[in-house]
Parts: C-alpha cells; sequence; structure tokens
C-alpha cells in the first residue's frame, strides 16, 4: 500500500507521541494518583455504589414514575451465561482481554491506525478501559485528564478483580441501546427470554449494541445493518476456533428464520413499559433533566428524587375528560364526513356519472375512481404490511422505499382523519405546570407534545392578548361603541381583507364587552386598527413570552387576520398569557421541575429558586393591576353572556367560583379552542388535527367541542380551591352605572336598561347618552307639537269647545301619555305622513 507523504508524517508522528505517552503513563498516573487520594480506599473498592431508579414526585409528594436505573434488571452471573456470549463480546470488544493488563498498546495502535489510513474511528480501549470510565470517569468529557483517570482505575480494577469478574461486572452494567442496561434486561428485551437462554446469534446480537447505544445496529430499527455486523462477528468467531461453521449457519438461519419478529414496532424502548400516571408530563421532565443534567449525572442510575409541579389528582381528571371529549369529537367527525358522503355517493355521483356516460366522457367518470380508492386502501392495510416484512428479511431495497411510502401516505392520512387534544393547567400565581395532556395517547407511535410544542392557530382565542393593549391604551373601555356590520379593512401592503361573523351575522353597534364575549370580528379588527400592529404585537409578544425582535417578526404578521387569530402558538403559551390577567398583569412563567434531590437527599438542582431570583431582577409588571382587573372583568362576561353561557347553567359547580375565558375557532372549524382562568388556575384546551385540511364541523367550535370539557374540567379543580374571587386594586378602578346600548350615563330616557360597568379611573363617561337623550326630547318636542296641532284643529271646528290645552285641567300629566297616545301622535292623522322623517333625524335612532 502507497501511502502519501502527508500520512507518513502524520503516523511518525502519532507513534512518537505513542511511546512518549507510554514512559510517561507511570509519572502522570501516579500525580493522578496522589490528586485523587481521598477516592483510593482499596478495602471499598469491589464494593460497587447500588444503581437507583429516579423517581418522579407531584406535588404532593405522591410516585408518577420511575425512570430505569440498573437495578431495574437482574442481575445475572456470569456462571449462567452461555458460552457464545463471552466469546462474541471478547472477538468485537477486546480480543486480547485475557493478556493484558488494563491497558493494550497493540490495540491503541490499531485504532490510530484505523483513524489515519482508514477513517475508521473505532476505539482503541479495552474491556477494562470500558468499565472503569462507565464507573468511574465523566465520559461526555473527552480530554487528556480522563483518559488517564480511566486507565488508572482500569488498572486497579485489573489488580484487584479476576478477568471473570471484569466481564461480570461489565455485562451487568454497560448499556445495550432502547434504555437497557445488562444484558439481562437487553435480552429480555430484545428477544424475550432471559439471557442465559441466548442463542449464538442472539449473543452476537447483543455485543454489537455496545458498538452504539444510539441504535445504529439496533435490529428492530435496522435489522439489515444489524444483520452484516452479526454475520461479521460470527464469521471471525468460526475464524478464533470458537465455534464451527456448520453451527454459526444454523444460528443465524435460525435467528432470522424463526425467531426474529418482523412485526414489531421500529421505535419501541424499555422506556415505554414502566408504569407511568402522566407519561405526557414525565417525558416533559426528561427532556428537561437531560438538558439540566448533560455530561454530568446519569438519571437512569444515580438515584435522584425529582420533585415536580404536577397534581395528579388533576391530571387523572384531565385524562379521563380529554378522553370523554375524544370520543365524542371523533365520533361527531366521523358522523359528520359519512352524512356529506352519503350526500354525494347519493345525488351527485350518479348525475356526473349519467353525464360522464351521455357525453362519452371517461375523465369526469367516478365510478372507476371509486375503485381505485378502494383498492388502495386494501393495498395499505392488508398488502403492504405483508411487503414490509418481505424487504426486512432479503433486504429488497425497492420494495421497502414503496412500503414506507404507502406508510407514510396512511399516516398522512390518519393526521388529516384523527382529532387530537391538548390540555394545560399552570397556578396563576407560582407558574407550576398541575396538568398536561400533550395527545390522544402517548404511545411509540404518539409522542409529540401538542400542549408543550404545538404550532396551533389559536382563532378567536388570540382576542384578549391584543384587547388588553386596548385597554392599557385608554382609548378604549368595555363601554365603548363599535359597530359590528360588514367593513373593508386595508393592510399595510395594500391588501383588503374582509372579516366575516360566525353564521355571517351582524349586530349593528356593540360595547366592546359584549363583542369580545360574543367573539364578534368586525369589532376586533376595529380595536386592532385603532391601537395599531406596533402596540398590539409588543403586548401579545410578552404575554406569550416572546423576546426575539427576530421570532417576533416572524410569527406575528402586521396584516389585519393577526386579530382573528392567523398565527401558530402552543396551548403552554396561550395558558402563560392568560394566567397573566388573574396574576394582576405579573408574567407568569411555567415551571415543572420545584427542586432535585441526589440519593442522599441533597439538594443538587434548585430551578425553582433559580426561577425566582431571575424573576426579581427582571421587571415582570405586563400591564398594571388594574388593566388586568378590567381584563378579569371583560372575560367574566363570556361566560355569564357569551359564547360560554352554557357552562353556569349545565356543568354543576362551574358557578362556585368567578372564572373567564374566551373560544376560538379556525377558519374551516379545522382548531377548536377553549381558555380561561379562576381566582387560582389557568387552563387551555385545544382540538383538532395535526395536519391542516380537515374540518371538524359547523357543530364542533370552540363553545360547543371544548368548551364543555374544559367547563367540566374547570369545576372539578375549583371545587378543591376555596371561594374567592379577582382580586381588585383599592384604587385606580371606578364603577358607574352606563346606558346598555350608548356606554354612557344613563338618562330617565334610557329604556334599554343598563348596567354597572368598570373603568380605568379617568377614563369613565363624562357625558349623557347622546342617543336616548336625543329620542326624548324630539319625542316631547313632537308631542307638543301634535298636541298643538290637535287643539287647532278642534278650535276651528265648528260646534267644539275650544281647548287650549287638553290636559290643563286634568290631573293627567305628558309623562302619563301612554305608548298608544305616542304612536298615534308621531303618526300624525291630519297629515298623512305615516312617520317617516327627514334630514339627519335618522341618524340617532340607532336602536
Amino acid at each position: 500500500m502507497i501511502f502519501s507523504g502527508k500520512r507518513k508524517v502524520i503516523l511518525l508522528v502519532l507513534l512518537s507521541s505513542l511511546g512518549l505517552i507510554t514512559v510517561g503513563v507511570g509519572i502522570t498516573t501516579g500525580l493522578v494518583v496522589a490528586t485523587n487520594y481521598n477516592i483510593m480506599n482499596m478495602e471499598n473498592f469491589g464494593e460497587d455504589t447500588p444503581a437507583l431508579p429516579s423517581q418522579i414526585l407531584d406535588i404532593n409528594g405522591e410516585l408518577i414514575t420511575e425512570f430505569f436505573s440498573e437495578e431495574k434488571r437482574e442481575i445475572i452471573s456470569l456462571q449462567d451465561l452461555p458460552e457464545s456470549l463471552i466469546y462474541a463480546l471478547i472477538t468485537r470488544e477486546d480480543s486480547n482481554f485475557f493478556e493484558h493488563n488494563g491497558f493494550s498498546i497493540m490495540g491503541t495502535m490499531r485504532a490510530l491506525y484505523r483513524s489515519v489510513f482508514y477513517r475508521n474511528l473505532q476505539g482503541g480501549s479495552t474491556l477494562t478501559q470500558q468499565l472503569a470510565g462507565h464507573l468511574y470517569a465523566d465520559r461526555s468529557d473527552i480530554s487528556v485528564t480522563r483518559k488517564l483517570k480511566e486507565l488508572w482505575w482500569a488498572f486497579q480494577l485489573e489488580r484487584q478483580l479476576t478477568k471473570y469478574e471484569i466481564i461480570e461486572l461489565y455485562i451487568n452494567r454497560m448499556p445495550f441501546g432502547h434504555n437497557t442496561h445488562g444484558v439481562e434486561a437487553a435480552s429480555k428485551f430484545y428477544f424475550g427470554h432471559s439471557a442465559s437462554e441466548n442463542t449464538v446469534a442472539e449473543s452476537v446480537m447483543l455485543v454489537i449494541q455496545l458498538v452504539s447505544t444510539s441504535g445504529r445496529y439496533s435490529p428492530i430499527r435496522f435489522p439489515e445493518r444489524a444483520k452484516v455486523i452479526q454475520s461479521s462477528i460470527i464469521q471471525q468467531m468460526v475464524n478464533n476456533g470458537y465455534l464451527t461453521q456448520e453451527k454459526a449457519d444454523l444460528s443465524m438461519a435460525d435467528y432470522w428464520n424463526n425467531r426474529y419478529d418482523w412485526s414489531r414496532d421500529n421505535r419501541t424502548t424499555a422506556f415505554f413499559e414502566r408504569e407511568d400516571k402522566a407519561p405526557w408530563f414525565s417525558e416533559y421532565i426528561r427532556t428537561q433533566l437531560d438538558e439540566m443534567l448533560y455530561g454530568k449525572q446519569d438519571i437512569y442510575r444515580d438515584g435522584y428524587v425529582v420533585h415536580t409541579t404536577l397534581n395528579l389528582d388533576y391530571q387523572a381528571k384531565a385524562d379521563e375528560l380529554t378522553q370523554k371529549g375524544l370520543q365524542r369529537w371523533n365520533a361527531s367527525y366521523q358522523e359528520n364526513i359519512g352524512n356529506r358522503m352519503k350526500i354525494v355517493d347519493e345525488v351527485y355521483i350518479p348525475i356526473i356519472d349519467l353525464l360522464s356516460l351521455s357525453t362519452n366522457n371517461e375523465k369526469i367518470r367516478i365510478a372507476d375512481s371509486q375503485e381505485q380508492k378502494r383498492a388502495k386502501e386494501q393495498f395499505q392495510n392488508s398488502i403492504n404490511p405483508t411487503m414490509d416484512m418481505l424487504s426486512m428479511m432479503f433486504g429488497m431495497d425497492e420494495i421497502n422505499f414503496m412500503s414506507q411510502y404507502s406508510y407514510d401516505e396512511n399516516k398522512l392520512r390518519n393526521q388529516q382523519s384523527t382529532v387530537q387534544t391538548a390540555m394545560i393547567t399552570l397556578d396563576n400565581e407560582t407558574g407550576y405546570i398541575l396538568a398536561m395532556v400533550g395527545g390522544s395517547e402517548f404511545n411509540r407511535a404518539n409522542q409529540f407534545n401538542r400542549a408543550v410544542n404545538g404550532e396551533l392557530m389559536p382563532g378567536s382565542a388570540f382576542k384578549p392578548l391584543y384587547y388588553s393593549a386596548a385597554i392599557s391604551s385608554q382609548k378604549y373601555t368595555p363601554a365603548t361603541r363599535i359597530v359590528d356590520a360588514p367593513r373593508v379593512f386595508v393592510n399595510p401592503d395594500g391588501s383588503s381583507y374582509t372579516p366575516l361573523n360566525y353564521r355571517g351575522e351582524w349586530e349593528g353597534s356593540v360595547l366592546l364587552r359584549d363583542a369580545l364575549a360574543n367573539s364578534m370580528n368586525v369589532p376586533a379588527i376595529t380595536v386592532l386598527e385603532g391601537i395599531g400592529f406596533e402596540s398590539a404585537i409588543s403586548r401579545a409578544a410578552r404575554l406569550l413570552g416572546y423576546s426575539d425582535p427576530v421570532e417576533i417578526g416572524r410569527r406575528f404578521p402586521r396584516l389585519y387576520p393577526l386579530g382573528l387569530g392567523v398565527i401558530t402558538v402552543s396551548p403552554l403559551r396561550m395558558a402563560q398569557a392568560y394566567a397573566t390577567f388573574p396574576n394582576q398583569g405579573k408574567a407568569v412563567q411555567p415551571i415543572a421541575i420545584r427542586y432535585v434531590e441526589d440519593r442522599n437527599g441533597n439538594i443538587i438542582l434548585n430551578p425553582e429558586r433559580d426561577l425566582r431570583d431571575q424573576q426579581e431582577k427582571e421587571d415582570l409588571q405586563i400591564m398594571s393591576p388594574e388593566e388586568a382587573y378590567i381584563m378579569t372583568e371583560l372575560l367574566q362576561e363570556t361566560t355569564r353572556s357569551g359564547t360560554l353561557k352554557h357552562l353556569p347553567r349545565y356543568v354543576r359547580g362551574f358557578d362556585r367560583m368567578p372564572v373567564g375565558g374566551k373560544t376560538g375557532t379556525t377558519q374551516n372549524w379545522a382548531d377548536a379552542w377553549t381558555a380561561g382562568f379562576s381566582p387560582h388556575y389557568t387552563t387551555v384546551m385545544w382540538a383538532g388535527f395535526d395536519q391542516r385540511g380537515s374540518t371538524l364541523g359547523v357543530n364542533q367550535t370552540g363553545a360547543t367541542a371544548t368548551g364543555w370539557i374544559w367547563g367540566e374540567y374547570m369545576a372539578y379543580i375549583n371545587s378543591q380551591m376555596p371561594i374567592e374571587d379577582f382580586r381588585r386594586p383599592s384604587h385606580g378602578i371606578v364603577e358607574m352605572e352606563v346606558c346598555n346600548v350608548s356606554g354612557q350615563i344613563p338618562t330617565d330616557a334610557c329604556t334599554h336598561g343598563t348596567r354597572k360597568e368598570v373603568f380605568l379611573a379617568g377614563t369613565e363617561p363624562k357625558t349623557y347618552c347622546p342617543i336616548h337623550k336625543y329620542q326624548q326630547q324630539r319625542t316631547d318636542d313632537l308631542t307638543q307639537k301634535y298636541l298643538s296641532d290637535f287643539s287647532s284643529a278642534l278650535i276651528s271646528s265648528p260646534g267644539i269647545e275650544l281647548l287650549v290645552d287638553p290636559y290643563e285641567n286634568s290631573s293627567t300629566s305628558y309623562d302619563e301619555i301612554d305608548d298608544g297616545m305616542i304612536d298615534f301622535l308621531l303618526n300624525d292623522p291630519f297629515s298623512g305622513d305615516s312617520g317617516s322623517s327627514t334630514g339627519d333625524e335618522n341618524t340617532y335612532l340607532l336602536d
């Protein structure tokens, strides 16, 4: 083999360095030993620190689940294992194991050689070094110090233990992929039986999992790749004289033809086999722990106790009700689909097919396309699984590609036709995550947490976020009059936007409180127009926890559809935003882990304390307590007279405590949201599809779908808490009576009723109702006019007694003239004018 000059130089340098390293190992090792004297208790060297599972506890100390540790598996004696496992291990990992003293110069040189000339990064560590590193060193630390420490411990292992004791410790401690640790647990996971029953092929398959615990050679995920490595190692064992060629061939054939389960889900892990009372939350905790403890500790063996914020009682109720909702929503969706298809099948298809036959136009013929559809479904459900199995058995890549394409297409169809859900509950003051549902069911095929990571359109549930900016601006109050009628808005880019209301109905002149409670779209966009995009986006971003200007610019388009929630956001962030209102305008930062203890009870992580310390340095006040109180008042109207008004009447216990909220339904009824809060808790719920393009149906909205489940859940969790009202600031709030129609100070003529309304001090109305005041004045003027005309008519009529004022000598006053008389007077019988008015009079007769 001819090598390049550069590589020769590199090899020479490496070999020279190796010699120097070998000479210096003794000196350096002595220094390492000296600095680590406190850990050199040789009397206890053979004692292994027992591995313990990490316990995940809820807020009341109740066990949620345990993350696997090595003690979860059965420790197996070397004597109980087949010889083939030991032979496979030393063949693959350390062929000179019984000859070296913990360090192999030849192994290291071979690793360097392969690294330089073949770019093969296979390690040169002996079995003993691997075990020492796993037991006593931080394997994430890629440094000379770590390697020296690892080497020193390898020497100690060799001095204190026999070779067979080292192998036994090794096979019981090392990770074997798919969250399994130790050969016994791995064997039961991969093959369904004890390692003592392993065949040669099974023993080899376990050993090659040590190469990459990420699953690179997993027989479950990559059977063909694993088979190649397995065959190679078995052949090496034959060459080394550990078994005959005939036995090797028989074992391979037996494994792949009789023992291997081709139908097994390739995403399975031992992690899913554990008992877990809150799997969506536990997985969320696991990912957070991985980030907090990365490269330092092992959550599967170090015996941590993780104290979380979850309330298992609330979680159980959330699970129960979301499953109830999913059954209802999916059944309704299928019924809606069936009704639509029934009309198509019975009415439209026969007409189109008749037209196709009569015009001899095969392109529009539907009968054939229906047969194709049924054939495709038959292929995906019956034939494709068999093709997939054959492709893995025989390594047919083209068939495997076709099979996977079919699976992906089927998966997409399921994502568009299966209703999913998400629910999250926060403590308004602490930000504790008390309950979390991330989807329909947590399993190997459904792990995406929609509550945390979902990018979902909130629809009208987004409106309160910028309505709060309108209140803060003092340009708007709960009693501001806004017109709900068809209108065209012009976007900053010059395009036009014409929003419509649900069912296409219009209410005319309404007050802001009623417009928000009943989710009217034109008034909402009018408010957005009035405060401007800058103010609306700034407030929404802060409430949702976005601070990066680039992210804000990308997420919040400066177009009027923004006002109807045409953005994407997660339920967790929506809960964070809504909780700000009952938290007196202070930002709420969700938290799941309170603190973590080690096995000795020492606190090693305290995320809650760290968060509180950070909060003390930040300005958490997004809006004033007075402005936040106005928002809690506005959103309570939704449950009094708005889209959730049915809940106090039909959900037992819902009205035990004041509750505010908002519903949201996106275009084409694709998403349904209900978000809201009590004085204690905030809960946000979503239902919809993973892939856009499907509709829940007009009968499934935020009010009629998620609203019921949300209402039952809120009634339950609030029943556990003392009855309280939303905290009202001691000053800065003015409460006064206003006209139901104009929102101004009422007059005696405000016959459509009045209401008590709350205002920021200084924004309360200063003028009397201009609508009914004008009407009353017009009525008085017209009454006087027509009475005068009536008197004149009587005077001019012969034989009639002169009457200047028909009520002059009577106890009856103008105020007591009944409605019939007013109607008579307003429709002058003498003029022939049936009440029509001229000029600008109709401008004021709005109600």
